[in-house]
């Protein structure tokens, strides 16, 4: 099968003939890949960023974003059968440590993350378990939906958490309207009562935010801050929703953050640099956000049924898996790229 994968950390990505994965356990589950999500991860892939962390041996097949049909399961799978359209929560998970019984499956003490430590999704097949696939309503076509898998479903992860801790008209304020932020715009509005502000230094990104649903789009044009307060009364937001996380997004958002409010980080890329006794003082938070567990990935999908959710994508054939690389790293891509076999 086609495969595009990893050869070397700074050098282009390589389009190779490789075998078909194959049933190997009785949970496995073959995916005939329909859609693969092109992700900033990617970028950070090849900048030799995840080597130590990964620990991957070279060369190997990226793509971690992935939904396709089942083409073949093992013979202990009951919740999936050859032909179902799915999408592939990002980890596999063992379903039997401590975080998995919680349902905490991100957290799981023996999982692996296929496209980041293993083998991943560019490509017409790919391997995964019984326990990370999500049968998809017949109306939505993977291609459509891919990216739901880990950039959809890490912003639902984070606006859970904002509708947990806010209530209705307490103003979330959301940093970057890309492809993670136009997807938090959406759940947001979905499932809490938050007023979104939308901060993004790209005018054509606020307008897809205002698309979307943002009750405010403002382009960060170094007025932003005080736009933002002068929303909120003086006092700043209750939430602050962070899906840039460098280029000094993180000092911008403590500023625009009310006391006791909440920092959720997405984004990476810069330290949090707070004096302690700031954060003492007013009892602000930060919470990170890891991907999201299996259920969340769920309840996703039935926003993306109902409407309520949907991705805005760039389309490539697989074997121009290049031109979306340099789409992405360049900021041509609205909302998300995905690689169709």
């Amino acid at each position: 099968m086609k495969a595009v994968q990893v050869v070397g950390y700074h050098t282009k990505l390589q389009l190779t003939d490789i075998p078909e994965p194959k049933v190997q356990g009785p949970l496995d589950v073959i995916v005939r890949i329909g859609g693969a999500g092109v992700c900033r991860t990617d970028l950070h892939i090849l900048e030799g960023q995840w080597a130590e962390k990964s620990g991957v041996t070279l060369p190997y097949t990226i793509g971690h974003e992935n939904a396709g049909w089942v083409h073949a399961v093992g013979d202990a799978v009951t919740n999936v059968a050859p032909g179902d359209k799915v999408i592939l929560h990002p980890l596999t998970t063992c379903g039997l440590c401590r975080a998995c019984r919680f349902g905490d499956d991100v957290h799981c003490e023996r999982s692996q993350f296929p496209g980041i430590d293993t083998n991943g999704g560019y490509a017409e097949y790919l391997r995964t378990t019984a326990r990370s696939v999500v049968k998809i309503d017949d109306a939505l076509e993977p291609a459509d939906v891919a990216a739901l898998a880990d950039a959809g479903l890490t912003a639902y992860h984070a606006a859970a958490k904002v509708a947990r801790t806010t209530r209705p008209g307490d103003v979330c304020v959301v940093i970057g309207a890309g492809g993670l932020g136009h997807i938090g715009i959406q759940v947001l509005k979905a499932i809490s009562g938050v007023t979104v502000v939308v901060l993004d230094r790209n005018r054509d990104a606020v307008e897809l935010a205002e698309d979307v649903g943002a009750d405010v789009g403002i382009a960060a044009d170094g007025t932003h801050i005080e736009q933002v307060l002068a929303l909120t009364g003086g006092h700043g937001a209750e939430a602050v929703l962070d899906f840039v996380g460098e280029g000094g997004a993180t000092k911008e958002g403590v500023a625009m953050l009310r006391r006791a409010g909440n920092y959720f980080v997405v984004g990476y890329g810069e330290n949090i640099d707070v004096p302690t006794i700031d954060i003492i003082s007013t009892e602000i938070n930060f919470i990170g956000n890891l991907v999201g567990s299996y259920n969340d990935l769920q309840e996703l999908m039935v926003l993306a049924a109902q409407g309520k959710v949907a991705l805005h994508t760039n389309k490539y054939p697989l074997d121009d898996f290049q031109s979306a690389i340099e789409d992405l790293d360049a900021g041509r891509v609205r909302g998300r790229a995905i690689l169709v076999p």
